[in-house]
């Protein structure tokens, strides 16, 4: 009913504001007004009123929320009005036999145009007034906003909060850093100064909440406003992706709280989904370690490709139970959920014998580095006799591709973590010389939000009250998302040839202490002030740096811009050759049965690696850390 009552009431305004125009017009004209043209005034009033209505219908000037007028809407209303002009004079020209005079004509469209337009448009500057005028005698301040950005996504994002949040909001103008913008109003909202200008900007204008609108930046320049936003002690928010201006989906419900992964120093990655497509689609996929952070990511997205029969293998039932149910309820993919044990080479052989896997992505590993030192031969036993065991069971079954999830932790390792998975790489680049199956690794840093990865450990701390714990000052790390690492791998699958060992240039590594500052200021919290940050000294088998290759290691390009292709140095091929034999021949006596015997296993592929031999107490208190 209200909405009926409104458009009678546009109605009513309308066949009031198209007479008048039409009168006016005639004053305009003449001077005295022939009494010929009031005849024709009086005898095409109701047609003439009647199409003038329909064709304001016709463009839906009946059916708009004018108080969020904006160009469309002006554009329907010059269409509305112009149709409408039109139309009349053609019915002039067939009652009458002749035009009226195109004075006449301009005249009325013109106060058509001001009368029609001007009608809607002061709706939407009075819906604004009576907006703020109601917030501010209605004793709820006005939550003042400064926007980052005065380009397109600045533009649209002061819209949105003036057209959403007019009542509670407040935009108190932008800070760009373009010298043309300098001292210049867009939408009414000053551009108040440049970057440098923003902590003085913030204080002087008692800024609520910084959003930052800048979609197509870089994300290094991103995290370097977020930090010095962050030095105002406001809110900050943000306006992700190029793509939501681009697609235009810049509304409010995008601005968000800023999070960890707005700060990764480089862009993400872009991966070619329809190479992706190709080998992944209507093939039987297997995927190990399905119920861990990178595993389940892998089964997600593996899904969306269409593969023919997706593979769950874990060794879990819990995880393995919670992502097979995750994709029956969002996926129409065929699925087999598989409890096995890597370490079990006649399980992997049924597996593989009945299912026969095209491609294998292998992401089942121990991967926490303190308790690996606490229990290293178990990181040899599952990260390479585990690897092996189902790296062999591809070749001999004749899969197409097989992708190891390695890290970059594998280069220059100092912990029996690295050690494994670098030994893992050796051995299937020594397969891969001998088979039909292609076979490749897949080198990649910390992954943000993985267990055991350290952003949830900072967010326990941080919601216990602190401290945060940071093992070095001058600790930094590469850090990518799970999405990301996921993409990765699936696109060095579409890459893979022969043997090779895929690196992603990481952009710049960030510094663990600045991580923590930035997570207890995203939680809404001062370091140092209301939660701590406590240095509690490197944990076994720890480095103050990753490396993604080794001295002796170079790269080469691939077709995609942001991943490459190392080169190890040459293997030792009589020494995997015997191992291998060993695995198979009596795995007892080849695997290591405590530290000593892990640490000699190890110097024998890796003859510079050196254990630090932490005391008991050490490595249970890290493990305990990391856990």
């Amino acid at each position: 009913m209200f909405r009926w009552r409104r458009g009678g009431y546009l109605v009513a305004l309308d066949v009031i504001s198209v007479n008048l125009a039409f009168v006016l017009a005639l004053f305009i004209r003449f001077d005295a007004i022939p009494a010929e043209y009031w005849q024709v005034y009086l005898t095409m009033f109701l047609p003439v009123t009647a199409i003038r209505v329909l064709s304001h219908y016709y463009f839906g000037l009946y059916r708009r929320a004018w108080r969020y007028a904006s160009i469309q809407e002006a554009i329907a209303i010059l269409a509305a009005v112009t149709v409408g002009t039109f139309l009349t004079g053609a019915l002039h020209l067939f009652w009458f036999g002749a035009m009226l005079p195109r004075s006449i004509v301009v005249l009325d469209w013109f106060w058509c145009m001001a009368f029609v337009g001007g009608s809607r448009f002061l709706r939407r500057v009075w819906a604004i007034r009576s907006g703020n005028h109601q917030a501010e005698a209605g004793g709820s301040p006005l939550k003042r906003v400064l926007i980052v950005g005065a380009g397109d996504g600045g533009a649209l994002t002061a819209r949105e909060l003036r057209n959403h949040y007019g009542a509670q909001v407040k935009v108190v103008g932008y800070i760009d850093d373009d010298p043309i913008k300098q001292n210049q109003t867009i939408l009414g909202y000053p551009v108040l100064g440049t970057r440098s200008d923003l902590l003085q900007v913030a204080a002087e204008q008692q800024v609520d909440e910084i959003v930052i609108s800048m979609p197509s930046v870089p994300r290094r320049v991103v995290r370097e406003l977020v930090n010095l936003a962050q030095q105002t002690g406001r809110v900050v928010k943000i306006l992700p992706g190029v793509y939501d201006l681009l697609e235009g989906n810049v509304t409010v419900s995008k601005i968000r709280e800023v999070q960890i992964e707005d700060l990764l120093g480089r862009d993400p990655v872009i991966v070619d989904l329809e190479g992706m497509s190709a080998y992944l689609s209507n093939k039987v996929v297997l995927v190990t370690g399905a119920g861990g952070s990178i595993g389940s990511e892998l089964c997600r997205q593996i899904a969306h490709f269409k593969p023919k029969t997706l593979l769950l293998l874990d060794f879990s039932e819990n995880n393995l139970y919670d992502i097979e149910m995750e994709l029956k309820a969002e996926a129409s993919v065929s699925l087999v959920a598989l409890v096995k044990d890597i370490q079990d080479g006649a399980a992997i052989d049924d597996v593989f014998q009945m299912y026969k896997p095209e491609v294998v992505f292998h992401a089942a590993a121990h991967k926490h580095v303190p308790l690996m030192e606490q229990n290293p031969e178990e990181a040899i036993k599952n990260n390479v006799y585990g690897t092996y065991q189902v790296a062999r069971a591809a070749h001999t079954y004749g899969a197409k591709k097989f992708v190891l999830v390695s890290t970059d932790k594998a280069v220059n390792p100092t912990s029996v973590m690295g050690a494994s998975k670098r030994i893992a790489e050796m051995i299937i680049q020594y397969l891969d010389s001998l088979s039909e199956t292609s076979f490749v690794a897949v080198r990649f840093g910390n992954v943000l939000g993985s267990r055991g990865s350290v952003i949830p450990l900072f967010r326990k701390q941080i919601m216990a009250g602190g401290p945060v714990t940071v093992t070095h000052e001058k600790m930094i790390r590469y850090f990518m998302t799970i999405p990301e690492a996921v993409q990765l791998v699936l696109q060095a699958g579409a890459l893979a040839s022969k043997g090779e060992i895929f690196v992603l240039d990481m952009g710049e590594p960030v510094r663990i202490m600045d991580l923590a500052e930035t997570l207890i200021r995203l939680s809404g919290f001062k370091p140092y002030t209301d939660i701590d940050i406590k240095v509690i000294g490197m944990r076994p088998g720890e480095k103050l740096f990753e490396e993604l290759l080794t001295d002796e290691e170079g790269i080469n390009a691939t077709n995609h811009e942001r991943i490459f292709v190392a080169k190890p140095a040459g293997l030792d091929v009589s020494l995997l050759q015997r191992t291998i034999a060993d695995l198979e021949g009596r795995p007892g006596a080849a695997l290591p049965a405590d530290p000593p015997s892990t640490i000699a296993f190890i110097q024998r592929f890796i003859p510079e690696f050196r254990a630090d031999a932490p005391k008991p107490a050490e490595l249970e208190a890290a493990a305990a850390q990391e856990r």
